[in-house]
């Protein structure tokens, strides 16, 4: 079954905006070298150089969309990838670059003007 350009669109969204900050984009990419390790937030902060409440915003969003997860510790609450949502999500990246047959589209020439002069 064919996917129209519409499904999913909210979801590809919200994934591709949360990845669109270069230090959410740091987070992820420090986070998913951790191979299943927690980190806490004044860790990350000081590995980022970014304040802690900064951190803790870009994380709120990146936990919004599920790309982490949090996990309380004592006083602290620490932050590791949500493997089964990175799953996904590699899948929808590999949807949306996905070059396929044009089916229920109107091509191009049905737009353009083809009067060239």
């Amino acid at each position: 079954m064919r996917e129209t350009v519409e499904e999913n669109i909210e979801q590809q969204a919200d994934m591709f905006g949360a990845l669109a900050d270069p230090t959410r984009l740091k987070l992820v990419k420090l986070l998913c070298r951790q191979s299943g390790n927690v980190l806490c937030v004044n860790a990350l902060a000081g590995l980022l150089g970014v304040t802690q409440s900064a951190v803790s915003q870009h994380l709120r969003v990146l936990r919004v969309v599920g790309l982490v997860k949090a996990e309380r510790r004592g006083y602290h609450i620490h932050y590791s990838m949500n493997l089964e949502a990175m799953d996904r999500y590699r899948n929808v990246l590999s949807d949306v670059l996905r070059i396929q047959e044009p089916h229920n589209e109107e091509l191009c020439g049905n737009h353009c003007n083809k009067k060239e002069k």
